[in-house]
């Protein structure tokens, strides 16, 4: 059962602190991977659908560990599990700078996912424990926390190059190696910083047994619209950078790019808490998923670089308030016991989407048509999320 709720004297630096979770869970252990792809690509000889298959393994990985999180939830407590997490993860980022064979990388790929997947569930839980002790303010704490993933995005943005153009000074052999062992720091640097800011939220620990009510058939239209948001947006992650290489930008105005998305991606907390806090039923993601699919869509029609920047800076605003509207949809119609139930299935329906999205954008762009042609499938998919999140009401019987 839950603890008491605790007084909490600096939500916000609370929150902040917590969103170092994010950011380990997908700023830095998955989104720097768009990064690292072009120069992994150019020296192990990938094409783009293997290199696609990188972050579909890694998807996997988080659809595997979202599937166990509600038991590792129970066994462990959701404070113990962010931790444990968060060190694993930071883990397997370090071992990616030891290993160069395609088949190892998979693997590391994968267990990095899961222990991605403990992370986002258990400071989700958190987020949202942290939201409700708030009131009117639990969308903007929310928010705050998947906004994190953009701490993680710009850190990665200085991080890989310094790293690379570091590595290539030295005469390494495999450069992109230094930027997996840098990101791996960095990790365990945000575990160390967000461990006792997440403790004081409180434990919410669930006994076996203990009523965890989430019925699919309620949150269908919810869910597949996030299927479809997880498939879509994950192609602009993992090849908008390379596409942007391909297209003749400079190293140093790509880093730009990327910078000003996670910053995007921070500052989302803020633009959308309001929206959050109104709509109870599939709004808020109807709208997001309708932004990105308009935002992933610009640079397949064009290499100027004020387009550029503004799909990127809309991306960022919007992509990771997705993530949060389903927690606010999940805490707005649920009972608190029943939100680490709600937000694993939420999480494991986003996975899955994501599994699919690297390979089909990858086996697209190998095509004649390019990932150009492939960004468009995944701007169609996001469209496609946003027509099914009308569906999704809110529950007649919901808090």
């Amino acid at each position: 059962m839950s603890t008491p709720s605790p007084t909490i004297s600096h939500p916000l630096a609370v929150a902040l602190a917590l969103s170092l979770g994010a950011a380990v869970a997908l700023g830095l252990s998955r989104f720097s991977y768009g990064l690292l792809l072009p120069p992994m690509r150019d020296d192990l000889g990938w094409s783009y659908l293997l290199a696609g298959a990188m972050n579909t393994c890694n998807a996997l990985g988080y659809f595997l560990g979202a599937l166990a999180t509600p038991a590792l939830l129970r066994r462990m407590g959701t404070w113990r599990l962010l931790m444990a997490g968060s060190v694993l993860a930071s883990i397997f980022m370090l071992l990616s700078g030891f290993v160069s064979d395609t088949t190892a990388l998979f693997l590391q790929r994968v267990c990095a996912g899961a222990a991605s997947a403990f992370v986002f569930v258990a400071g989700g839980v958190l987020a949202a424990r942290l939201g409700s002790l708030q009131g009117e303010r639990a969308g903007f704490i929310i928010g705050l926390y998947y906004g994190g993933t953009g701490f993680g995005i710009a850190l990665s943005a200085l991080l890989v190059p310094a790293a690379l153009s570091s590595a290539q000074q030295n005469g390494a052999p495999h450069g992109w190696q230094s930027a997996w062992l840098a990101l791996g720091i960095a990790c365990l640097l945000a575990t160390a910083l967000m461990a006792l800011p997440a403790k004081s939220i409180g434990e919410a620990r669930l006994l076996r047994g203990q009523a965890q009510r989430f019925s699919s058939t309620d949150f269908a239209c919810g869910l597949a619209a996030y299927f479809m948001f997880g498939a879509g947006y994950i192609g602009y992650m993992t090849f908008v950078v390379a596409l942007l290489k391909q297209q003749g930008m400079s190293p140093q105005l790509i880093t730009v790019f990327y910078t000003l998305l996670g910053l995007a991606v921070v500052a989302s907390s803020r633009i959308w808490a309001r929206m959050l806090d109104r709509n109870k039923g599939g709004q808020s993601l109807a709208v997001l998923n309708a932004l990105l699919g308009v935002a992933t869509l610009i640079p397949a029609l064009t290499s100027a670089a004020p387009f550029i920047f503004l799909s990127g800076l809309v991306f960022g605003a919007v992509f990771l308030s997705v993530v949060a509207s389903t927690t606010a949809l999940v805490r707005h119609n649920l009972p608190p016991e029943s939100w680490p139930a709600g937000i694993s299935a939420f999480t494991a329906v986003f996975a899955f989407g994501q599994i699919a999205g690297p390979v089909l954008v990858g086996w697209i762009a190998d095509g004649p048509a390019g990932l150009e042609r492939g960004l468009v499938a995944s701007s169609v998919l996001l469209f496609v999320g946003a027509a099914m999140a009308m569906g999704q009401k809110a529950l007649v019987a919901g808090r």
